[in-house]
C-alpha cells in the first residue's frame, strides 16, 4: 500500500534588490543567520499576496503589486517549496533604520511576544553565501538579481 504524500507547503518571498545589486536580507532572531522575507501561505492566499504581506510583517515595506516581478516556483525542502518575486528597489532604500518586523513568535523561555527579525542589512552575493542558510544561500544564488 502506498501513501499519499501531503502536499509541500508553499513559502513565499520577495528579494528586495537596490541599483547596486545586493538583496535585503533580515537577521533571524536568535539565530546566526540571515534570510530574506518570506512565509507560508494563509489560506485562500495567492502567492503574491502572500509575498507583499510577508515582505510587510517583516520588515515593513511595501510595494505596489505592479512592482513585484514573479520570479516563479522552486523546490526547497521535500516539506516546502518557495514562490519567489522580486522587486527592484533602485535608491529608494538608502538607510534600512526605519525597517521593522511587525510579526512575533513566543519567546521559547519567557514567552513574550518576540519579532521574527531583528535586524536589517543589504547583502552582496558573496556575503549571501556566507550568511544565509546553506539551502537558502544556494537557492538564491541559482537567480538572477
Amino acid at each position: 500500500m502506498t501513501r499519499a504524500r501531503k502536499a509541500a507547503d508553499v513559502s513565499c518571498g520577495t528579494l528586495v534588490v537596490d541599483d547596486a545589486g545586493r538583496l535585503l536580507i533580515c537577521h533571524v532572531t536568535g539565530t546566526a543567520k540571515w534570510d530574506i522575507p518570506k512565509g507560508l501561505l494563509d489560506p485562500g492566499e495567492d502567492t503574491l499576496a502572500a509575498a507583499m504581506r510577508e515582505l510587510y510583517e517583516e520588515a515593513g515595506l511595501v510595494f505596489e503589486a505592479a512592482r513585484f516581478i514573479d520570479l516563479g516556483r522552486f523546490e526547497y525542502r521535500r516539506d516546502k517549496a518557495l514562490h519567489l518575486y522580486k522587486v527592484e528597489a533602485g535608491d529608494e532604500l538608502p538607510d534600512l533604520g526605519h525597517l521593522v518586523c511587525r510579526s512575533f513568535f513566543p519567546h521559547h523561555v519567557t514567552g513574550k511576544p518576540t519579532p521574527e527579525t531583528d535586524g536589517f542589512r543589504w547583502a552582496t552575493r558573496d556575503e549571501v553565501a556566507k550568511l544565509c542558510w546553506p539551502r537558502m544561500a544556494e537557492r538564491l544564488l541559482s537567480l538572477d538579481w
